[in-house]
């Protein structure tokens, strides 16, 4: 994968992951927007009626926030093999949700064909779980990159050079 390439694949990965996490945060200070109330939230969001209290997604958030900070590392060559571990369970959960999101569009798990929730998983979710799944598994899974700037040891005489005999 090409140097800018990886950038751009772990930038895109870590902004959604970001983001999902900022709307976390909020939906923790007992805010619904962009549904009417904490039940329409739920609905939209998760297809049941759950609870968006702070103990319930203060982790998720934590959770996020993690994954797109290994993520980003991961793409600028940093992190090691912790930051490829992350890349790839963020790669393998959105991987997961992606495919549940085929099986809810597919009847085969429960979701009313009515609901916000059944639009949404069809047009948004599901999409781009499975979209950037597949990105993350590829960042995950790409050779480590040289850190963009990298520490060169200078001999304190000048540089090192092998002399050849004559």
């Amino acid at each position: 994968m090409k140097t800018t390439t990886r950038l751009r694949t772990g930038r895109a990965v870590a902004s959604l992951l970001t983001v999902d996490a900022l709307l976390h945060l909020y939906w923790a200070t007992g805010a619904t927007w962009p549904a009417a109330g904490p039940r329409a939230l739920s609905l939209a969001v998760l297809g049941i009626e759950t609870s968006f209290a702070p103990s319930a997604v203060l982790p998720l958030a934590a959770l996020l926030l993690t994954g797109a900070t290994a993520t980003l590392a991961r793409a600028h060559g940093r992190g090691g093999r912790p930051a490829r571990l992350v890349t790839a369970a963020v790669a393998a959960g959105l991987t997961v949700r992606g495919l549940a999101g085929l099986g809810w569009a597919a009847g085969l798990l429960d979701s009313p064909p009515d609901s916000p929730f059944h639009v949404l998983n069809l047009a948004l979710y599901t999409p781009a779980c499975l979209g950037f799944g597949w990105a993350a598994a590829r960042l995950a899974l790409t050779a480590p990159a040289h850190p963009a700037h990298p520490v060169h040891p200078v001999h304190p005489n000048g540089p090192i050079r092998s002399e050849q005999p004559g």
